[in-house]
């Protein structure tokens, strides 16, 4: 398997921390992290296998300038996407939210990026079970799962390491499906 592409969006530096934390797991299967806002679309999809992370803000959107961001993010970067053949492309994302404060739009970016890579082709791995935390609403679930890995570095940031190792294990094996 070729190399796998870790991209992020990120608003305090959570999400770039966690994208850290991911690459250095990975090891050498892994580039380093690039945040989004400072990657061309040409080098996004020179990976076959990626690995792409955002917080959720305010009402459930995906980081940006229109959010106050002083340089471009996802909300930036998606758009672009409308041009580009995912097909053959393996994602998994993984996105951080608060889901007390934010209870009816908890970790909603993961829905966003999820619907927009399917839109393109893409096949996107990684589910995760929504047990284990208290939400009241999210764009991100599917049943009884999240379209990614969903962490609360607010209410839960000791689960945070365990439930990266289990994800990554997880999307390892999907990722040679």
């Amino acid at each position: 398997m070729d190399k796998i592409g870790i991209f992020f969006g990120t608003d305090t530096g959570r999400t770039r921390l966690v994208a850290k934390q991911i690459a250095k797991k990975l090891g050498d299967t892994a580039d380093a992290p690039v945040n989004i806002g400072r990657t061309t679309l040409a080098d996004f999809l020179a990976y076959d296998h990626l690995i792409v992370g955002s917080p959720t803000l305010g009402d459930g959107m995906l980081p940006g300038e229109s959010c106050g961001l002083s340089q471009p993010s996802w909300e930036e970067f998606v758009p672009q996407l409308a041009a580009a053949d995912l097909t053959g492309k393996t994602i998994a994302i993984f996105g951080l939210g608060d889901q007390k404060k934010y209870a009816h739009e908890f970790v909603d970016a993961i829905g966003i990026l999820h619907d927009a890579f399917v839109a393109r082709g893409a096949r996107v791995v990684g589910r995760w079970p929504t047990a284990g935390y208290d939400f009241e609403a999210s764009l991100a679930v599917d049943g009884d799962e999240f379209l990614g890995l969903a962490l609360d570095q607010h209410h839960q940031p000791v689960l945070t390491e365990a439930r990266i190792d289990t994800w990554l294990a997880q999307i390892k094996t999907e990722f040679l499906r």
